[in-house]
């Protein structure tokens, strides 16, 4: 049986807007096992963006628990969530968010200025994502010599440099053409299949299923969550 990565129960968060309160998330209860490649998809407002955010550390619950492997994260400090972030974490976004002046290891190298390695050390590690996505001849080049495909591999290999047990992906393909977009997802699907856990948020159905697991958010809570049996979709796309 697999081990359980994520555990979330009875999760809420609550947004206070003047004399308003939105409820963001309404108790939600899930688990997420280690090595699943999950697709979190929900129409505007419906609080996809809020659950990842609180995967990610970025925030806060207002109620319930989150256990990231045994560590309940939901109430640790800004510092002790930060290092969370750090160690355990790798981040997508759909705007790729590399530095301009710096080149293709630099930027991937980026996370491991906390760690207690040597210029060398993180330079090697970086190339050493860099090749798993491709992009070896690549490396001291920048971004804005980089297509924007390439510039999302860049922002993949830094997600994995820090060997996280978790890369969460917003959607990483909104900024991208379709068939860039299906290299992508491809390559997430690749390297999901070497046993790296992905959570992808999403609104478009064809990038969900490049997952294996689909969870549909509404009002603030998980209206479906199932097993996606057609998710070898780069071959069905190409």
């Amino acid at each position: 049986m697999a081990d359980v990565l994520i555990r979330v129960c009875g999760l809420t968060k609550d947004y206070v807007m003047g004399d308003t309160t939105v409820q963001a998330l309404r108790g939600v209860d899930l688990e997420i096992n280690q090595g699943e490649f999950v697709a979190v998809m929900g129409p505007s407002g419906s609080g996809k963006s809020t659950f990842m955010n609180l995967l990610g550390c970025l925030d806060r619950p207002s109620s319930g628990s989150y256990f990231l492997q045994t560590q309940e994260v939901s109430h640790l400090s800004s510092d002790e969530l930060a290092g969370v972030r750090n160690q355990k974490l790798g981040f997508v976004f759909q705007h790729f968010n590399l530095l301009p002046r710096t080149s293709a290891t630099e930027n991937v190298a980026l996370p491991l200025l906390y760690a207690n390695l040597s210029s060398a050390e993180r330079t090697e590690h970086a190339l050493r994502r860099l090749a798993q996505v491709g992009l070896a001849d690549r490396a001291d080049h920048h971004p804005a010599q980089l297509s924007g495909g390439q510039q999302q591999r860049v922002a993949i290999a830094r997600a994995l440099v820090n060997d996280p047990m978790l890369v969460l992906a917003d959607e990483p393909t909104g900024a991208l053409d379709t068939r860039t977009s299906i290299e992508i997802m491809a390559l997430l699907q690749a390297l999901n299949r070497q046993g790296i856990t992905i959570v992808l948020v999403t609104h478009e159905n064809d990038v969900a299923n490049f997952a294996s697991r689909i969870i549909s958010f509404r009002d603030g809570q998980i209206t479906s969550d199932r097993p996606n049996q057609a998710n070898d979709a780069a071959a069905q796309l190409q």
